[in-house]
């Protein structure tokens, strides 16, 4: 984050708040881009259709987001419930992308 974005505990004003809130938007969304890149990777190495959806992976993947919610104090529901959309996302983009490599 650019260094006039306060930390949440040094806000002072709903303008901090914004402010910092909108640069967290934009850094999450650069983040996501790069995700589904790997995404777009996975369907390229990917030879068979059948490898895009892989549960073991998926489950370990939202665990793994648990996991780090719990340690950062934030609340694992809502964190599981993100990340399983974010993975079902990531799944059918990623078909998407393997079907259309192929096509």
């Amino acid at each position: 984050m650019s260094k006039d974005i306060r930390d949440p505990e040094q806000c002072e004003t709903m303008a901090d708040v914004r402010a910092g809130v909108d640069a967290l938007d934009a850094e999450l969304v650069d983040l996501l881009t790069r995700r589904f890149g790997y995404m777009s990777a996975a369907a390229r190495i990917k030879t068979d259709r059948e490898t895009v959806r892989d549960e073991t992976r998926k489950a370990e993947v939202i665990a793994n987001a648990k996991a780090r919610a719990l340690e950062n104090g934030v609340p694992v529901a809502l964190i599981e419930d993100f990340w399983e959309r974010l993975v079902e996302a990531s799944i059918a983009y990623e078909f998407e992308k393997w079907d259309k490599l192929r096509s």
